[in-house]
């Protein structure tokens, strides 16, 4: 019999990651409630407290020292085995939102700290409504697996000469899903617009 396949918007692990974040670092003398506010395009967890001095937004991309602000509930969550590693959960959200080929998160400051975790502008459902043909189709697959797509590549996945690829690669740019990288030449290769 059929069974329903469950389909997140989000990848569960770092929406988890990005929730014990929240509660283990947030400055709790702070008046505000942490927040998670759904869009149609992103997910955003709010945060009251600011960085640690030591520690900067590009830091956050990297491995890093982790400045626990609440060491209690810090080590509850470590004891609980929700916490792996101090200093690694912003590199677990960033590879979970990667594995299903989603854009990068970001972290900003705005009166706290703000994780913003954004859905995928390339849905099955999405596409199809970008006329697009099947090659097309074929050739963001693909891109979402493998980051990148060139001319030569794009010919040998989808069976058709040169000029065709072309077209069709120029017709993913015009429609903002590809954009280019490089000018022309064997270095040039196509991109999910944005990511």
């Amino acid at each position: 019999h059929l069974q329903r396949e469950e389909v997140w918007d989000y990848p569960l692990p770092a929406l988890r990651e990005g929730l014990i974040n929240a509660i283990c670092h947030r400055d709790y003398a702070a008046p505000m409630a942490t927040q998670i506010r759904i869009y149609d395009d992103q997910l955003i967890i709010w945060n009251p407290g600011s960085l640690p001095q030591n520690l900067h937004l590009d830091d956050l991309r990297k491995r890093h020292q982790s400045v626990l602000r609440n060491k209690l509930i810090g080590s509850i969550f470590y004891d609980a085995g929700l916490v792996e590693k101090w200093g690694s959960g912003t590199n677990r959200i960033i590879e979970e939102c990667k594995k299903l080929g989603l854009p990068e998160p970001e972290w900003r400051e705005q009166q706290g700290l703000i994780l913003s975790l954004r859905k995928d502008r390339f849905t099955e459902d999405i596409l199809m409504e970008q006329d697009l043909n099947d090659r097309q189709l074929q050739a963001i697959a693909f891109v979402k697996r493998k980051r990148k797509i060139t001319n030569q590549e794009y010919q040998e996945l989808v069976g058709v000469k040169k000029r065709t690829a072309s077209d069709d690669l120029r017709e993913l740019e015009e429609k903002n899903i590809f954009e280019r990288v490089g000018s022309t030449g064997k270095g040039t290769y196509y991109k999910l617009k944005g990511r």
